[in-house]
């Protein structure tokens, strides 16, 4: 039987893959994973994401191992690695789930387009994402700027069940060409290695998703509506950074929540509808970044292209500001405590995040940009869409973020939100004690510094 490749990307997992199911059933299949930091616009990983990535691939090579398909590893432009791999394979058929994100796309197509002009079948799916960007528009024919309407319109749609995994014994047998060893990639600190906290915090495995997921629908899925703005408390999915790599799909999610949802076990309850329209935001997201790739470092609204934020390098008081930040020694306790728990696990609570990403850009007057690419590099769940849509939607510049001059005040929020300052007292011991410093700024002050610059640009 002739070889079938399956491209691996953020899909990595052998369940509910459209894309490994067609290459099972096309031919002898193998597997193929390309690290690709050379394309032109690739966004490299970050640090926290890296190390994930390591693990999750150490993970799908346990799992095709079972199913008795090899696993090519390949560094270096994602197109060249794929037709290297077809032409030494003498593939008939290379497979993929589809990116929505522009240089990915550029990417793809090209794959796509070379495969075709060489008599080999290519063929893309929908894996990643619920709904395909382009399919959902407004009544005027316009990508969404809206959640609420936007949402309404997605999940109005029927979703596909999830698939299986193929049955094992269709792996390539024959002889393979050399890929790269993992190890030598280096995705994982060695000096210093600071990857502690991650080890303690997570299994990135396609099994610790699944398990995650039963557990919660077992329990804090109906409390959600209340529970998931509560850092001290167990209250959320944690699912994100599987959701990131693929590990568990939005299909797999969506259905283990719609059965929850039909249950009797949850009558009356608002949490998994709540729960349901995070994952819409998700959705969201992507739907902005495929309409706009270049979220990541444009304002969406061009009014804030005029808006007076600090850059890192502005001056020495900038860049204390800034470090500090970055280090958790603002002086705020709920905002050094986020970032000190975004350095330990790879994660922040997602309350904890709107507040750390207000007091970065509307107290201390940071460029939106300067936190995303912190937040790149820090979480294990940096997501090419979510991370950008979601500081833009903080800093006001992005799509529904009205009122966009809205400033979270870190003191009230802390009240609010962890009441018994538990989730301080963890992330923050020294507090009330000497060695915890003064506030770099004053709140009410850069709030109202911070008014004055949306006025700027209102104006």
């Amino acid at each position: 039987m002739n070889a079938s490749i399956i491209w691996f990307r953020d899909d990595l997992r052998v369940a509910d893959n459209p894309a490994l199911l067609a290459a099972a059933a096309d031919g002898a299949v193998v597997a193929l994973y390309v690290l690709d930091e050379q394309s032109q616009g690739i966004r490299p990983l970050g640090g926290a994401a890296r190390w994930w990535l390591h693990h999750a691939l150490e993970d799908l090579r346990s799992d095709l191992q079972e199913l008795g398909i090899p696993l090519i590893l390949r560094r270096g432009p994602g197109a060249q690695a794929a037709e290297e791999l077809i032409t030494a394979l003498g593939a008939d058929a290379i497979y993929w789930n589809r990116r929505y994100g522009g240089p990915e796309r550029e990417v793809d197509a090209a794959v796509k387009s070379r495969a075709l002009e060489n008599a080999v079948h290519a063929e893309s799916f929908q894996a990643s994402l619920l709904h395909e960007p382009w399919t959902v528009t407004t009544g005027a024919g316009n990508p969404y700027q809206v959640f609420t309407p936007f949402w309404r319109s997605v999940s109005a749609h029927d979703f596909r069940a999830p698939m299986e995994r193929p049955a094992a014994g269709r792996g390539f047998t024959g002889k393979l060409p050399d890929g790269d060893i993992l190890e030598r990639w280096a995705l994982l600190p060695v000096e210093p290695d600071w990857a502690g906290g991650l080890r303690e915090s997570w299994r990135p495995t396609a099994a610790a998703g699944h398990e995650l997921l039963a557990d919660f629908l077992e329990g804090p899925v109906g409390e959600y509506s209340e529970e998931r703005d509560r850092p001290d408390r167990s209250g959320t999915s944690r699912l994100s950074p599987y959701l990131r790599w693929g590990q568990l799909s939005p299909f797999q999610v969506w259905a283990a929540l719609a059965a929850k949802r039909h249950s009797n076990e949850l009558a009356g309850s608002p949490g998994p509808a709540i729960f349901a329209s995070e994952l819409g935001w998700r959705e969201f997201c992507w739907h902005q970044l495929y309409h706009h790739p270049d979220l990541a470092t444009a304002n969406l609204r061009g009014q804030f292209d005029n808006f007076p934020w600090r850059t890192a390098g502005q001056d020495a008081l900038a860049a204390e500001h800034l470090s500090a930040w970055q280090q958790g020694r603002t002086g705020i306790p709920l905002v050094d405590a986020g970032q000190r728990e975004l350095w330990h696990t790879g994660v922040m609570h997602n309350r904890v995040r709107m507040v750390a990403a207000s007091f970065l850009i509307k107290n201390l007057g940071f460029d939106w940009r300067i936190g995303e690419q912190w937040f790149w590099d820090t979480l294990v769940d940096a997501d090419a869409a979510s991370n950008p849509a979601n500081w833009q939607w903080v800093a006001g510049s992005g799509a529904d973020a009205a009122p966009y001059f809205r400033i979270f005040n870190p003191l009230t929020q802390a009240k609010k939100f962890d009441p018994s300052g538990k989730y301080v007292a963890r992330w923050v011991p020294e507090l009330l004690t000497p060695l915890y410093p003064d506030p770099v700024v004053d709140l009410q002050e850069s709030r109202r510094t911070a008014l004055e610059g949306y006025a700027s640009i209102k104006a």
